[in-house]
């Protein structure tokens, strides 16, 4: 994929990822905040507070850029990028 086809992609991931955190996540936050969740496409969820061991489970269960992860209640968000080279 090159570069500007990447870019597309994630652009429309981060939209997805936001929506799916506006529907699934939000709902956690009084009772998790602070924790890490990640959320699949279908709306299952993983919570925990490693960031290692919540992105591994996710790429076991939903697959390679099929989930949101956030840190619930968090002001910034976390943003993957590819890097080429």
């Amino acid at each position: 994929m090159d570069a500007a086809h990447l870019n597309e992609w994630l652009e429309r991931r981060g939209g997805k990822d936001d929506l799916l955190y506006e529907q699934f996540g939000r709902p956690l936050e009084p009772e998790h905040d602070g924790e890490l969740v990640a959320i699949g496409d279908d709306g299952r969820t993983i919570l925990g507070r490693d960031e290692v061991t919540v992105a591994r489970q996710a790429l076991e269960q939903f697959g390679r850029g099929a989930f949101a992860l956030r840190r619930i209640g968090a002001r910034a968000e976390i943003r993957w990028r590819a890097r080429r080279g």
